[in-house]
């Protein structure tokens, strides 16, 4: 299947402005953009077939001329990731089977997650679009915990039926567990990864719905699709014995440089 890459980056993060731009330095001592260093791990997936940035920020833009990127501007109106990646599909002429979101603030995302997905939306034809999640070990549990007891907001997690169809996703943790883990031990606690392969249909779809209230309260694209009544697949994917983080705020940072270290990811 013919696959294209679709890296969303916006300059106006609420949480995070200019986060794209950001360096993060490796263990190498060589220090990269965020926005080159999410490239850098989609280009490195298998099977793809095209890699873009899309982005309405001329900033963002010329950092992704500068170390080789591709880019497709795309307006300021796109209300997420999601539909910025449809407008830039469209701009291309579309034509692609599979087109993947790969979030632009997650240099860490394991290449082998993109291929899982592709394989899922082949074996459920009912699946609009499919998005990879990871078991919990206590260790990735308690990093949760801490981040809401903190106040922040980490990653997101997911629950689904028992053919890996999406119920629910969130920024809280659930399932709520009162289990005590130790840091090696599998929990009943999914990581949702921010990774999305869309059928084209559905992905040009989507800019025409109405963002539910789900979504805007919890501020996940994914959720508009559980809201209209459309299937979302889950792949459970494995780490490998990596480690994963998003840049979701400034402190964020350190935190995914040193599991670039631990990793040896230059």
């Amino acid at each position: 299947m013919s696959v294209l890459v679709v890296i969303p980056a916006r300059y106006a993060s609420q949480r995070f402005p200019g986060k794209p731009l950001v360096t993060l330095t490796g263990p190498d001592g060589i220090a990269k953009s965020l926005v080159c260093r999410s490239w850098e791990a989609a280009t490195g997936a298998p099977g793809v077939d095209r890699v873009v940035v899309a982005t309405d920020d001329d900033r963002i833009a010329a950092a992704v001329r500068g170390f080789g990127g591709e880019v497709v501007m795309t307006s300021s109106g796109c209300r997420n990731g999601t539909e910025r990646v449809a407008e830039a599909h469209a701009a291309l002429g579309g034509g692609f089977e599979v087109v993947v979101n790969f979030q632009g603030d997650a240099p860490l995302t394991p290449p082998w997650f993109v291929p899982d997905l592709v394989a899922g939306l082949n074996a459920d034809p009912d699946a609009g679009m499919a998005t990879p999640v990871l078991r919990c070990d206590g260790a990735a549990l308690n990093g949760f915990l801490e981040d809401r007891r903190a106040g922040r907001v980490g990653g997101t997690t997911a629950v689904f039926d028992d053919r890996r169809r999406a119920l629910y996703f969130s920024k809280e943790v659930i399932p709520h567990t009162a289990g005590r883990y130790a840091l090696s031990d599998p929990t009943p606690v999914f990581h949702h990864v921010g990774v999305y392969a869309y059928r084209p249909q559905a992905l040009a779809a989507y800019p025409g719905w109405t963002p539910g209230p789900l979504e805007g309260l919890e501020g996940l694209e994914q959720l508009r699709f559980l809201e209209h009544g459309h299937r979302v697949l889950c792949v459970e994917v494995e780490a490998r014995g990596r480690a994963f983080w998003e840049v979701n705020n400034p402190e964020d940072v350190s935190r995914v440089e040193a599991m670039m270290a631990a990793a040896a990811l230059t």
